[in-house]
């Protein structure tokens, strides 16, 4: 099927409040030096229109969903959806295979700023960082001897999925002396062992580690993962850290938890709704770190995310297969190899 020019679309919350594209501009010169074009979608609210997605031949998207009502519209022209990161879930995976539509991704360029966020929340929360700070600003330098912080030299952390983030984590936590397990159902023994971690079922390592980081993808079955019954098999001494998504963890239950005591607290980059209601508990808690999902984005990140995202764009709509292909059982359909070379 002849198409008119390709048509490229990135969606607005790839801009800052300024219209600026959040990893700079120079990315976007990967379009130009491939002599191609691209636009900026209107704000859509948190998906993408039918009428707009049935438009473009490729689509960069940030954290837009992309629904089977959203691909409604399609009549074949949409080549691929290429995501800002390296979490997929928005995206309906079945709905754009069945149309011959890749999905790609960027795993490796998130894996060390991904990383060094689950151990910022560590150490911060480790040294009770955010409570001392407040001590000086609120006048209480008398207290500042009744918080002692957790030293991490022979206790513990566990890491929930063990694919390239939590590799990277793993890596960076050697030199501060904790004992590593890793909860991973599609991960090898034999990587782990490279990364000298002890491989564990899920809830051994709840059970067992001082420091618990979530770091798998979110779909069917890791959704609400950590429940209230798994919570309570944590020491009340465990802090728990979540870098992957919200609804991992039951927030009701974490909640729950945080505030009776069962848990020492938690570091939290991504919550259950986003954006959250401000008046959320978590936000008022002494134990809790929060930050808006967005801890990771340094300018290297962006970069490197941004520059792989376009990549795979430019591959595609030039008749090749990108590299990290989300869906790969969708290079075998009809529509994909119609177009490529």
């Amino acid at each position: 099927m002849d198409h008119p020019a390709i048509r490229i679309g990135l969606t607005a919350d790839l801009f800052d409040s300024t219209g600026r594209p959040l990893f700079g501009t120079s990315p976007l010169d990967l379009f130009a030096e491939a002599g191609l074009g691209w636009e900026k979608l209107p704000p859509g609210g948190p998906g993408i229109s039918p009428d707009v997605l049935a438009e473009f031949d490729a689509l960069f998207i940030g954290g837009a969903r992309v629904t089977e009502e959203a691909l409604a519209q399609d009549k074949g022209r949409l080549r691929v959806l290429a995501r800002n990161g390296v979490g997929f879930d928005a995206i309906d995976i079945d709905a754009a295979s069945r149309r011959g539509i890749l999905v790609t991704n960027t795993p490796v360029a998130v894996r060390h700023s991904v990383a060094t966020t689950a151990l910022a929340f560590i150490l911060a929360l480790s040294l009770r960082l955010p409570l001392k700070s407040r001590l000086l600003r609120e006048g209480r330098w008398s207290e500042r001897g009744d918080f002692p912080g957790v030293g991490l030299p022979g206790r513990s952390i566990g890491i929930v999925g063990f694919g390239g983030i939590g590799q990277e984590l793993a890596r960076l936590m050697q030199p501060f002396g904790l004992k590593t397990f890793a909860a991973d159902p599609f991960t090898a023994d034999e990587i782990c062992q490279r990364h000298g971690v002890e491989r564990v079922d899920l809830d051994r390592l709840l059970t067992e580690a001082d420091f618990i980081v979530i770091a798998c993808l979110l779909d069917a079955t890791t959704r609400h993962l950590i429940n209230a019954e798994r919570l309570a098999l944590m020491k009340p001494t465990s802090f728990l850290v979540n870098i992957a998504r919200g609804p991992i963890i039951d927030e009701h239950a974490l909640i729950e938890a945080l505030q009776s005591g069962a848990i020492a607290g938690a570091g939290l980059d991504v919550v259950e709704k986003e954006p959250p209601d401000p008046d959320n508990p978590l936000f008022f808690m002494d134990n809790v770190i929060t930050t808006p999902h967005s801890l990771c984005w340094t300018d290297t990140f962006m970069d490197g995310v941004a520059r792989t995202a376009i990549t795979s764009i430019i591959d595609v709509v030039s008749g090749r297969l990108p590299e990290f292909i989300v869906n790969r059982s969708a290079t075998a359909h009809a529509r994909v190899r119609q177009w490529l070379r």
